[in-house]
Order: C-alpha cells, then structure tokens, then sequence
C-alpha cells in the first residue's frame, strides 16, 4: 500500500537498532536510503544489504555532536542524490552518570547535541530543500522518557522533550508543503538496550505494569514511520504517534 519509489529518504543513526529497521522498510517501500551513523562501515553493511534486496542506498560516516557534520552530510546527500525527500531523525544517545550531580558539563552537552542539537540542524537544512522542491517529510524519533522521564535520565529526557517541541514548530514553519511529525518509542529490545531490556527484571516489570507486557521489537516501529512518510497521513503534521506498548498510559511501579 505504500510505495516510495522515487523517493530519497536520510536516516541518522541508522545503522543498528531502530535506525536499521527503519532504513530497511524504507528500502522494501521502494525509497533510496541514505544510511548515516557514527562507524562507516556498520553503515555500508546496511546499505550492502539494502542493495542485495535489489535497492539503492549510500552509506555517510555522521557524527551527530558535529555541527558541521550535519552540514556535510545535507551537502553529500545533495550531491550524491540532488536532495531528500524524506529525512529521518533517529540518532540518538543515553549515557547516564551516577548521579545528576556527578553529571559534568561535557556529558550534558554531548547528550543535548546529539538529541537535540542535530535534529535541529538537519531539519532546518533539508526542510528548507523540501521547501524549495516539491515537499517532503521528517520524522523525529522521540522517546516515551520525554513525557515520562526516569530518575538520573533528566538531560536525556529533557532533550527528547525538546525535540517535541522542534516538531511543533517546524510544522508550523515548513508547512504547507513539508510534514514534521514524531514517534515516540517506548522501551524496545536494541543493541544499546539489550543487556536492560532482557533482563528478568525488566520483564517483571513489563507484565506487572504494561497493557502488552513486554518489549518493543526493532521492527514494530517500522510501520509508524512509514505511515508518517507516506500519502495516508497526508493531513497529519505536528502530531506524536506513540509506540510503546502502553508504556505513556501504564502508571508508574516498581518491579
């Protein structure tokens, strides 16, 4: 039902985890991919896979702190591909210190460019590409900790709260011919995850406090964001599709 042909779609992060899941759907709806992430060759891995499927892809070493790297990749992807129509914002971290108070300064900062520095960067600069052309789609991958936010997870979470924001106010500021919409993932099985998420304690929790009592697989978010980048949500902007297993409606328990 849904076809991308013709389409080219950026996805940060997008070599593992949600961000491959995601690159790869894209791929099966018929989009040229753009992989980019932090390690070179976890992208060409991706993209290799995407191109044994019979599609298109290109693989970008991105560092999502750089601000100069979200400039290099809007200017590789432009070269290589004449622009994007389609940008996904998937890169993300969540390191946690001991505490808040033994949080330093360069830990904060990292975790605020990373979550929500790029994402503005990158979306001022493709949106205003899909402006110019004949539109386009962006797709902020949130998180559930920005409305329920986990103790020693504040700058995290405030930095996913801020990305809410973003995509608010650059619906506002690219419509009508740019949609910017979130998705708001709750707690998934991935690599940066698994040793949490797998754990006894974890699933404790989940059947004690979530209506599908369990984990997300990577590839039950993609159904979320290809709908959000498609013609059937072409009268949705501005809006946050959760995905979480009923984790944002669950009250709050300890396992």
């Amino acid at each position: 039902m849904i076809d991308l042909s013709g389409k080219v779609a950026v996805v940060t992060g997008g070599s593992r985890g949600l961000g491959r899941e995601i690159a790869l759907g894209l791929a099966r709806a018929g989009a040229v991919v753009a992989v980019a992430s932090r390690k070179l060759e976890a992208c060409e891995r991706v993209a290799a896979e995407i191109a044994a499927s019979g599609g298109k892809s290109s693989a970008h070493a991105f560092n999502a702190s750089d601000w100069q790297d979200c400039d290099r990749l809007y200017t590789e992807v432009t070269e290589r591909w004449g622009g994007a129509q389609i940008l996904i914002n998937n890169a993300g971290m969540s390191p946690t210190a001991p505490s808040s108070l033994e949080t330093t300064e360069q830990l904060f900062d990292k975790i605020i460019a990373v979550n929500l520095r790029a994402v503005f960067r990158l979306s001022a600069l493709f949106g205003a590409q899909m402006q110019r052309g004949e539109g386009g789609c962006i797709v902020n991958i949130s998180s559930s900790g920005s409305v329920r936010p986990e103790p020693g997870f504040a700058p995290y979470a405030a930095a996913k709260a801020g990305l809410n924001v973003l995509t608010s106010t650059f619906a506002q500021e690219l419509g009508p011919k740019v949609r910017v919409n979130t998705v708001m993932p709750g707690p998934f099985h991935t690599d940066a995850t698994r040793a949490w998420s797998r754990s006894e304690e974890f699933e404790r929790h989940a059947k004690r406090s979530l209506p599908l009592q369990r984990g997300g697989e990577p590839r039950e978010i993609v159904g979320a964001v290809l709908y959000l980048v498609s013609d059937l949500a072409s009268f949705t902007t501005g809006a946050c599709l959760t995905v979480d297993g009923g984790h944002s409606i669950a009250p709050c328990r300890s396992a």
